[in-house]
């Protein structure tokens, strides 16, 4: 059963109309029937305030039955699209911490002062100049990761949208 046939049948069940529904979830009579005719869905929110005012379960709402509705396909969308938005985030964050890094290590060797004291011990931070390459690169890598995933995501977004 799809969801807007579960929402109409829930309305009738309870003999409102799409107005009185709508006043009971505080949304207008156009976002009922918008949802009866599948083309929005309600977001978590709605569906939870749904399922308390109609002494509903959220599975019973959502899955309708045992087959899979377009509401349950968009919760596991929405859950896939919130794991990836996490992933690039915090992709990102490391990225820039890397490159940040990076050249503060360059630029610490820039400005650092190499001298050789009295037993002729040279002394020079020559390690940060490796370091702060990997740093670089490594930032590098992380923001060619999160750009190749937007890439194909948005090309599998394109090839399932048309």
């Amino acid at each position: 059963m799809e969801f807007g046939d579960k929402i109409k049948e829930l309305r009738t069940k309870n003999q409102l109309t799409q107005e009185q529904f709508g006043m009971k979830l505080n949304v207008t009579r156009q976002a009922v029937s918008n949802w009866e005719n599948n083309r929005n869905l309600p977001d978590l929110e709605m569906l939870i305030l749904i399922s308390s005012v109609f002494h509903i379960s959220l599975d019973e709402l959502v899955l309708g039955g045992n087959d899979m509705n377009n509401m349950t396909e968009k919760l596991i969308k929405d859950g896939s699209k919130t794991r990836c938005a996490k992933f690039n985030l915090a992709t990102t964050l490391i990225g820039t911490f890397l490159l940040f890094f990076g050249f503060a290590c360059l630029f610490i060797k820039a400005n650092s002062v190499e001298y050789i004291d009295t037993a002729g011990i040279l002394h020079e931070n020559f390690f940060l100049v490796p370091v702060g390459f990997l740093f670089i690169f490594t930032g590098t890598i992380a923001f060619v990761v999160i750009g190749v995933r937007f890439l194909v995501e948005t090309i599998r977004n394109l090839r399932d949208n048309s």
